[in-house]
């Protein structure tokens, strides 16, 4: 970073800056975007050379030809309010809309039985009970156990401490929940949600899920995805909208050290190769990384029992992506039950599979799979050969279609696990030491690790930012309800 190009990006500002976030995740670039909002000189350090995190797009050049590949499958659901309000600031609402009406395809490999878990116009909980009631998955017993544990579930408070301790599935088969229940319902959605199975999931994180997503209002569960790249939105439209706030980004850059200085200030070291070793002075920094960077940051004495931090485990989630030579799927996603496979989506049109000569009469289905342990290190070969013959058995079109590409991305530490007793393990955003600050799915948002809880952890750190730095209540980001 030579002082030409920093005198180009701070434009006549004074040397050094009076924020610096590091990450340029979600949590990361919603902090720097809040903060500008405000008035506060921003500076986001992202070590990678885009933004995003986890949350990204790459090009990849196949058999069909270039495409934009997504690195996992996205969605978030109405009742997401922060992440919405992300969307709205960087412009990419109309790139990620919402379902009407949630309407999820179950497709049952044993049989290949199709069902819908589908909501009405009806006040919550009757919103979903004609679904429920015409469930083909499960017998007439359970769907009525389900209704009563649907039932005891809204009763729970997620923020009472005791659930963080209880396993998800423990509580379910003290409700009447039978393993086929568990499978064809609750894990349906919580393995999507949460990452983990219910015997390895926090009661309070599967009740925030449940009762927010399903039992709080009738359209809250109504789901959205990109139609885009990922990296349009989280890359390109959140870089824009960064640049006209005037945060200055250093990509390719990664913070090294973090020190408080005598006078209060904190001075961060940032090393980018081309450029060399440089301190940035803020008043201000966001740590917006995950949480063992963060720990490899935070300066002794930061978090009572920061060690704790490292006890906080991760989750894998593993993506097959598959090109046949025709269609074979003609639903936008769905997900699937007595099989390996969990939920498949259709990215023809947002990979660019379509553009491509010869691509309209091609398609391309990405293979979503969450809480992947099993999966997560298995060669593409074997990964090949276990899943084709499933997306066979599901989806009859698919029998004789050539494949015109197999491929595959991992993420091996998706997201934080969401076991019994990670909520004691979870910093809120304020820290011990004046001006510096926590963001990151994994922190205290009350939400599993996703979009919405980083986006949420974003806006919390800035809150207690802005409030320490005195700034009237009413310029303070509202958290979305």
């Amino acid at each position: 970073m030579g002082p030409d190009r920093h005198d180009a990006q701070e434009a006549g500002r004074p040397d050094g800056a009076a924020a610096v976030v590091i990450g340029g995740g979600l949590a990361g670039i919603t902090a720097a975007l809040t903060l500008a909002d405000a008035g506060v000189r921003v500076t986001l350090v992202e070590g990678r050379p885009r933004l995003g995190g986890l949350v990204f797009s790459f090009r990849r050049e196949s058999a069909a030809g270039e495409l934009t590949v997504d690195n996992g499958q996205h969605v978030y659901l109405r009742c997401c309010t922060a992440y919405d309000w992300f969307l709205d600031r960087v412009g990419g609402r109309a790139l990620v809309p919402l379902q009407d009406r949630m309407d999820v395809p179950v497709l049952d490999a044993d049989g290949l039985r199709l069902g819908r878990l589908r909501r009405t116009a009806l006040p919550v909980p009757l919103h979903l009970a004609k679904s429920l009631a015409m469930y083909p998955h499960l017998s007439l017993a359970e769907r009525a156990n389900v209704g009563r544990a649907a039932l005891a579930l809204r009763k729970l408070d997620p923020e009472d401490p005791a659930l963080d301790g209880v396993d998800f599935a423990s509580w379910l088969a003290r409700h009447g929940q039978s393993p086929r229940a568990v499978e064809a319902l609750w894990d349906l959605v919580g393995v999507a949600t949460l990452n983990a199975r219910a015997g390895d999931a926090s009661l309070g994180l599967a009740a925030k899920v449940f009762k927010t997503g399903l039992l709080s209002d009738n359209g809250a569960a109504d789901i959205g995805w990109s139609r885009v790249p990922l990296g349009e939105v989280h890359d390109t439209l959140a870089r824009e909208a960064l640049e006209k706030a005037g945060v200055r980004i250093e990509l390719r850059t990664r913070a090294s050290a973090l020190a408080r200085a005598e006078d209060g200030t904190w001075q961060v070291t940032v090393e980018n190769g081309p450029h060399g070793r440089e301190q940035l002075t803020a008043k201000t920094v966001v740590l917006a990384l995950p949480q063992r960077e963060t720990h490899g940051l935070l300066p002794e004495g930061t978090l009572d029992g920061q060690d704790r931090l490292l006890d906080i485990g991760t989750a894998p989630i593993l993506n097959l992506h598959v090109i046949y030579d025709r269609p074979v799927l003609r639903q936008p996603f769905f997900a699937a039950l007595g099989s390996p496979v969990q939920w498949v989506f259709d990215r023809t049109e947002a990979s660019g599979l379509a553009a491509l000569p010869g691509g309209a009469r091609s398609q391309y289905l990405a293979v979503s799979q969450s809480a992947a342990q099993d999966d997560i290190d298995r060669p593409v070969a074997e990964l090949r050969a276990r899943y084709l013959p499933e997306l066979e058995r599901l989806l009859p079109a698919a029998r004789g279609a050539g494949v015109r590409d197999f491929f595959v991305t991992r993420e091996r530490t998706a997201t934080f696990a969401p076991t019994p007793g990670v909520g004691r393990l979870r910093p809120g955003a304020r820290t011990q030491t004046p001006g510096l600050y926590l963001a990151g799915a994994w922190t205290a948002t009350g939400w599993p690790a996703t979009m919405e809880s980083a986006v949420r952890s974003g806006l919390g750190a800035v809150r207690e930012a802005l409030t320490e730095l005195g700034f009237p209540q009413g310029q303070l980001p509202q958290e979305a309800a």
